[in-house]
């Protein structure tokens, strides 16, 4: 991990690519002619669409930039793995040795984490602890210096990149 710059894929720069592209040729122009329009509607200070067409315009811009500045100073990293074991796009298949209970995650890069899909990044503890590791392999998990915990990988289902995770609003 490095300090402060995203960890993203090939496959991550493509799709944030395509959002800025979008974002820029087809959004904007919906949501400058938006503001035009609700501004057209005169008194500005009771004019509850053109405050809301100017955020919807404003949310737009700042999510483009958010998206070139990590573009800008993303690391890119190379999604394959070694045969049997975990990376990038797997199913890992884990159990929690403390308690006995079994969680099903993919591991992908932190552009992508969506910890209700149980979708871990690579920059987490648990990802970090898992990636690299192999099946039957007990992985100790470093929350901070005074909190781990041990995980045992009971399968892995390989898998190429999925281009329909979604990547983090912000």
């Amino acid at each position: 991990m490095h300090k402060g710059r995203a960890e993203l894929t090939r496959s991550d720069v493509q799709k944030i690519e395509k959002e800025i592209e979008d974002r820029k040729l087809i959004e904007r122009p919906k949501l400058i002619e938006a503001v035009k329009e609700a501004r057209a509607q005169g008194d500005l200070s009771e004019n509850f669409e053109y405050y809301a067409a100017k955020k919807a315009k404003n949310e737009n811009e700042s999510r483009i930039r958010y998206l070139d500045n990590m573009l800008k100073t993303a690391i890119i990293i190379d999604d394959s793995s070694q045969k049997g074991e975990v990376g990038l796009n797997n199913f890992v298949d884990v159990e929690f040795l403390d308690d006995k209970s079994r969680e099903r995650y993919k591991i992908v890069t932190s552009i992508r984490g969506n910890s209700l899909k149980n979708y871990i990044s690579i920059e987490s503890p648990i990802g970090k602890a898992l990636l690299g590791h192999k099946k039957g392999d007990v992985c100790r998990v470093k929350v901070n210096d005074s909190v781990s915990y041990d995980v045992k990988i009971l399968n892995i289902d390989e898998n190429e990149d999925d281009s329909q995770d979604e990547i983090k609003s912000f």
